[in-house]
């Protein structure tokens, strides 16, 4: 539903063709945000086309590339678009973090390798953090409070993720992952 969503989206702003849309894709960083996969963007394309969502405009020809068709939303693409626009607001998920199956289990395994491991994790996080800060930074001028709001929130959930990596890697490097009845420090 998210790649739909995503394409009506930026039909609803204008016509497009296809690299045009994937541009506007990386432009505005959404694979940071939205979960979907980016060779899906033409499959969806065909079917929305299909299913008359959305319509060939023209087909744009220049020399040294290939054809490019140009899309349009349709009436049927904008109430598809609000449709889908209200369902994924009202959506509800439970976030499963990969590690918490293996954390249940953490105090048998060796500390010191998942120390290791979680260090890495950091690293990684840090670079993600700074990542996610800089294209909100970049991103102020540009896009409407609402993207600001999910920008701003998703790089919050990494400061979170990185503290709690941090407080993980802690109680691994003190070998204190097999104690019982003391609550974490906050």
């Amino acid at each position: 539903m998210s790649m739909k969503l995503v394409i009506l989206g930026l039909l609803m702003e204008g016509d497009s063709h296809p690299y045009e849309l994937r541009h506007k894709m990386k432009e505005r960083a959404m694979l940071h945000y939205i979960k979907m996969q980016e060779g899906s963007l033409y499959y969806a394309i065909d079917t929305l086309n299909k299913e008359g969502y959305i319509e060939a405009l023209e087909i744009v020809k220049e020399s040294g590339r290939p054809d490019r068709t140009v899309y349009r939303i349709t009436e049927e693409g904008r109430q598809l678009f609000h449709r889908l626009l209200l369902e994924q607001f009202d959506s509800r998920t439970t976030v499963f973090h990969p590690m918490y199956a293996a954390l249940v289990f953490a105090f048998h395994g060796d500390a010191q390798r998942i120390h290791d491991i979680i260090s890495q994790k950091i690293e990684e996080q840090r670079r993600i953090v700074a990542l996610l800060h800089d294209i909100y930074e970049e991103h102020i001028p540009t896009v409407p409070r609402s993207v600001l709001h999910m920008m701003k929130g998703r790089w919050e959930h990494a400061v979170t993720e990185l503290r709690w990596l941090e407080r993980l890697a802690a109680d691994a490097a003190a070998g204190r992952l097999y104690e019982f009845g003391n609550p974490l420090e906050e």
